[in-house]
């Protein structure tokens, strides 16, 4: 490495070219399982799977290594219950009018409404938050560079590692989210980015069809 910074070794296992091979296609059989469910068991998570998800979203690259996000895993009934209500009463108004024709057309196939009592079922919530600047240790503020891209790579860390796990998740983003930051006593340079509903799934569980449709490879891949 040419600047004069401090370095450690890197260290990373590489495969011959078969085994990479093999390795990505396995990879991918497990991912193309993983879909968003509603239907969650009412079962107590393990924490210390919860704990190693969330030590593996910790691990993803961000801009400028500030890591700028927060993860509160809320596992407590009566607080879930708090939040299952606060994010109905945003989800009234948002099919009730917030939203436009297009939007609502958009969610139907996927029958979603303003029900959210699989935020009291499943046994975990993770609510990611976003820091859009640090604080100091003598208050003051430390700018924060490309929150969003990496809060949402942490994130995509995150539910990959909880579906390696064998838990199933849904990403529930209510709109607007502030009543997660009140809820559960966050500062003010954090805003909520997902609330992330985790558990096991339902015996009876299942997706809407239009899960399944998803986008070929020639239609979202560009080789250059």
């Amino acid at each position: 490495m040419p600047l004069n910074i401090p370095t450690v070794p890197l260290k990373m296992q590489t495969y011959p070219e078969t085994e990479m091979h093999q390795r990505a296609r396995d990879f991918f059989e497990l991912m193309s399982a993983r879909h968003s469910t509603r239907d969650f068991a009412d079962k107590a998570v393990p924490h210390e799977v919860i704990q190693a998800c969330l030590e593996t979203a910790g691990r993803a690259p961000s801009g400028a290594n500030q890591q700028p996000w927060h993860f509160v895993a809320v596992t407590d009934p009566d607080i879930k219950h708090q939040i299952r209500l606060a994010a109905e009463e945003e989800e009234r108004a948002f099919y009730a009018g917030r939203a436009s024709d297009e939007w609502l057309a958009a969610l139907a196939p996927l029958g979603t409404d303003e029900d959210k009592s699989f935020i009291d079922r499943a046994g975990c919530l993770i609510v990611i938050f976003a820091q859009s600047y640090g604080l100091k240790d003598d208050g003051g503020k430390e700018k924060h560079y490309y929150v969003q891209e990496s809060v949402g790579i942490a994130t995509g860390f995150l539910i990959t590692a909880l579906h390696n796990a064998g838990l199933a998740c849904l990403t529930h983003t209510p709109s607007p989210m502030g009543f997660l930051a009140e809820l559960l006593n966050r500062p003010k340079n954090e805003r909520a980015y997902i609330n992330l509903v985790v558990g096991y799934p339902a015996e009876d569980a299942e997706i809407p069809t239009h899960a399944l449709q998803k986008k070929r490879l020639e239609e979202f891949v560009s080789f250059v």
